[in-house]
This record gives structure tokens, sequence and C-alpha cells, in this order.
């Protein structure tokens, strides 16, 4: 009997094509929940797009699933973690979309320039006012890019053509790499001040929500246009809105919102503004790639190949079952390592401590590596695509097993050299609190610390004094954000000090600014460490 290929949404030809010869390929309508519950008991894999949800029941409704593939690049409605649990391997098509994002770009900023949408609007309407829908021509103009991701980078390229002087903000790409492209990095507040078109391509994290906000625009060249075809929040949409009433900034592309479905916005106000409804992936070419890519995967994973797009390695069978409960805690690790660096290090060790090292734990370091870039690219980070990030930005990761430990039975380190000569390091652990595995920090860049690596943290480095926790506290309340843990840790008293506070909720770049602020903190990060 041939395993079972479950199709729950619709997929191009040539996908199933791919699947016909070697599976028993069944469909079932996703949407459909008691359908798809009793289609999945005699499944090996499922295929779905954005419809369907995949969650802990419909994993326990498939006792024979070994795969969940989702046709596009998110995984918001496939519950990653519960897949894990069961051994089931999921898979995406991180990259089937790319193209069609940064062509989403170009065309929203095109548009632009041109008033194209609007005199559009206006001649269908039987007004002909060539003189109101005078444009400006791209050419010759400073166009700055504001995250030089692989779409990013796509972007770039493509409006190279028109003659532009190319800049970018993107504090996780080497200098080097950004010279090959063609592109000068420049800090944010100098690409604001330089730019006439300004295009984001970033990943949605709590140090980018609100990146571009009512102070940011305060300071942008007079008459720039602004495209964001990223994620929705990362540009605040009513300063946005404010800064185009009053004329400082001279048009919109906007593809996403920070909350969709969106169809009231303080940006639909204005003939000015090109909005479309989260286009960027939505080409025939981008939905037949991912379905395409899909199919592949899961004939591979039912084949026992190896899946270049899982993004679960945990499910691939290879790895010891102690090791398990560390790849958690060794890709957050690598999450607040880059928070707190704050920017892109030059090489990277990941040491690994504990008689856990009579195992091969070298998938620690290639989790730990997901970790350093996962808030950094705006494309999904795998087990597989890290370490190609990792040489693109050219930073070498390498690992280190030692037997011994001091205070834990396992350890597990990542230190990193960064460019300015600073060397920063985050430690850790995993603690058993009933049935459940608990990642934990020990320490951040020197200091001991005793907290879990769960949640949303921040990390405030400031001179110890009196008042300094009920300021902070006070200005997190004030703004709705409730505190769940802190931390203090100094060396001595009145030295330099790191206050670490798990909060509930991400906060904004201007919040986060008006913290350090706030107590005269010499650095402040955050570290989304939420499970994906």
């Amino acid at each position: 009997m041939n395993p079972v290929v479950l199709i729950a949404e619709e997929l191009a030809p040539a996908a199933i094509e791919v699947l016909a010869h070697d599976f028993d390929v069944r469909h079932v309508d996703g949407t459909d929940r008691p359908a798809l519950l009793s289609a999945l008991s005699e499944a090996d894999a499922v295929i779905v797009r954005s419809a369907t949800q995949i969650d802990a029941e419909a994993v326990a409704a498939a006792p024979r699933l070994k795969v969940v593939a989702r046709a596009g690049v998110g995984l918001d409605n496939v519950e990653v973690p519960a897949a894990t649990a069961r051994g089931v391997m999921v898979v995406n098509a991180p990259t089937s979309n790319i193209v069609s994002a940064a062509e989403q770009a170009v065309a929203l900023l095109l548009a632009v320039a041109r008033n194209t949408a609007s005199a559009s609007s206006a001649l269908k309407a039987g007004e002909w006012k060539r003189s109101k829908y005078t444009g400006v021509e791209v050419q010759g103009k400073t166009v700055g890019v504001v995250g030089l991701g692989r779409i990013g980078v796509l972007f770039a390229q493509r409006i190279a053509a028109f003659g532009t002087r190319l800049i970018a903000y993107d504090p996780y790409i080497q200098p080097a790499r950004a010279a090959q492209l063609g592109v000068r990095l420049v800090g944010l507040d100098e690409l604001l001040r330089e730019s006439d078109f300004i295009s984001i391509h970033l990943p949605k994290t709590p140090e980018t929500v609100g990146l571009i906000g009512e102070k940011e625009l305060a300071i942008v060249k007079p008459g720039v246009r602004i495209v964001n075809a990223a994620r929705g929040g990362l540009v605040d949409e009513q300063a946005l809105a404010n800064a185009i009433a009053e004329g400082r900034v001279a048009g919109a592309g906007v593809d996403v919102y920070s909350k969709e479905p969106c169809t009231s916005s303080p940006l639909f106000a204005f003939d000015n503004v090109v909005a479309t409804p989260h286009l960027g992936a939505s080409t025939h070419e981008a939905q037949d790639k991912a379905g395409l890519a899909v199919a592949k995967s899961v004939k591979l994973a039912l084949q026992g190949e190896f899946v270049p797009d899982a993004v679960n390695v945990q499910a691939g069978g290879v790895v010891a079952e102690d090791v398990r409960p560390l790849l958690p805690l060794a890709e957050k690790l690598g999450r607040a390592f880059t928070a707190v660096a704050g920017g892109v290090a030059a090489s990277v060790a990941v040491e690994v401590r504990g008689e856990i090292v009579g195992h091969d734990v070298s998938v620690l370091k290639l989790a730990a590596t997901k970790g350093l870039f996962s808030s950094v690219v705006e494309e999904q980070v795998t087990y597989v695509n890290a370490p190609h990030l990792a040489a693109e930005r050219g930073v070498e990761v390498t690992l280190e097993s030692l037997a011994e430990t001091a205070d834990q039975p396992t350890l597990v380190t990542v230190r990193g050299a960064l460019p300015d000569g600073r060397t920063v390091s985050v430690s850790g652990t995993v603690t058993h609190s009933g049935a459940r595995d608990v990642p934990r920090l020990t320490e951040v860049d020197g200091f001991d610390v005793e907290i879990a690596a769960e949640g949303i943290l921040l990390f405030l480095r400031y001179a110890d004094r009196p008042g300094v926790v009920g300021t902070v506290g006070t200005l997190l309340g004030e703004s709705g954000i409730n505190i769940a843990a802190m931390q203090v840790a100094r060396r001595e008293a009145g030295g330099e000090t790191l206050m670490t506070l798990t909060v509930d909720q991400a906060l904004g770049a201007e919040l986060l600014t008006s913290a350090a602020d706030s107590i005269g903190a010499t650095a402040a990060s955050a570290a989304d460490l939420r499970d994906e």
C-alpha cells in the first residue's frame, strides 16, 4: 500500500504530478474541520496553504502522519511544537515568493512616483487631468533600503537598473558584502535624511515594530516616498498619515498592515498612497513554486531522504534523545546573543559543556546559528539555510565541546567577537519543571543571571544607583506593558549593572528607546524568545 498524501487546499497540477506516481494522493476541503480530521486518520503527509489549521488536535488525529507541508512561506496555521513533539516533520517553501515580494515593492515605488493609481481612478471616473498627476523620475534619486536580506537584495538589484544611488541600513550585514552589491551602508538616521525613496525589507521583531514612527518621520528628507511591502507594523501607520498630511512625506506604497485583513486605515484617505491587500506573494509563479517545492519535500521525506526545507530538524530522527531539549535552548541563546550584541559578529563560537558531549552535539551549532539570524533577515530561517545566511554575511560559526562544566550539569554558551573589538556572550541550560523542559539563561555578557529563556526579554545596562527599577517599572506600566519577571545583576555596588525583564508584549523601538533614556542606559535591547 502506497503512503497517503492528503492535499487539503488547491495545489498546482505540476505539484500533484510529482506525487501521483509514488503515493496515494487524496483531496479534502481543509476548511471543513470534521472532514479534515477524518481524512487525517489515514494520512502519512498533508499539504496545506493558509486556510487549513494543522494544530495539536489535527496532529493527534493522524497517527500515521510523518510530514506537514505548507505551500508557502509562513507557518502561522501550523502548530510546529505540536508536530515536533510527535516526531512529525514540518516543511515549507521559504524562497517561493521572494522574487514576487521584491517586484511588488518595485511596483509600489513606481506607482507612487508616477501617481499611477490615483490617475487611473480619476480617468475611469471621467476626469482627464494630466497636470494634477505629474510625478517624479526615479533615475538619479537616492533609494534607501532598510534591510538587506534576500528580498532586500533582490529589490536593490532591480531598482539599481533605474540609475539610482543605493544606500542601506542593516546592522547585521558586513560592509564588504554590501559593497559587493553596490550599496553603501549607513545608519538609520542618515538613511532617513538622505533618501528620496525608502523601501523596507525587515522581519517583524520586538525591535523593528514601530521602527519608523513619529520621531523618524520628523527627520526624513522632505518629499520622500516610502514603501512597505515587508511586514505590517514596521511603520507607524498613523504617524505616516500625519507626515503625509503635513507634506513632509510625498507619498507611500503600502502592502502590509499592523492588523490584517485591513479595510480601514488613516492612510486610505490620501490619493498619494497606493494601498494593496498584502499581494507580495500573490503571483501565479510564486504559488506554483511553493506547491512544487513542498511536493518535492514531501516526496523526499516519505522516501527517507534529506529534506532541505525542513524547519524542525528534531523531527528528522537523527538527534539523540538527550540532545533534543538543548535545541530550543541553543536557538534562543542565538536570538539573545543577536539582541545583546546589537549587530553582526565577525565570528561566533558555540560552546557545549557537560556529559552531553558524549553524544553528537553538532546540531546545536546549527540551532544557535538559526537563532542568530531569526530576527535579522526577512525570510524564515531554517536549519538548512542558516549556514548559508552566515556565510553570506561573512560570519564564521564554530563548535567547541568540553566534558567538564562548573555549576551546571550541561551548559551551552554562544560567544562572539564584534567588529569593534568587543566580545559578547550568553549562556544557558535546561531545567526540568514537571514534565516540561525549561530553557534558562545563566549568563549575559559576563553578568550572572537566572531567568527563563522564554517570552520577550529586555536587557538594560546602566550605572547602579537607587530608583532605576522604579523608573523602568513606572514607564512600562504607564505604557500598558506588564512585567512578568525581573532580575538585576551587578559586579559591584555602584558599578555597571544589567537589568533583565520578561514582559508580556513586544515593545516598539520608540518605547525601548524611552526606557533606556529614562535611566541613562548605555545599552538597551529586546529579544523575542517566544516559541515559533
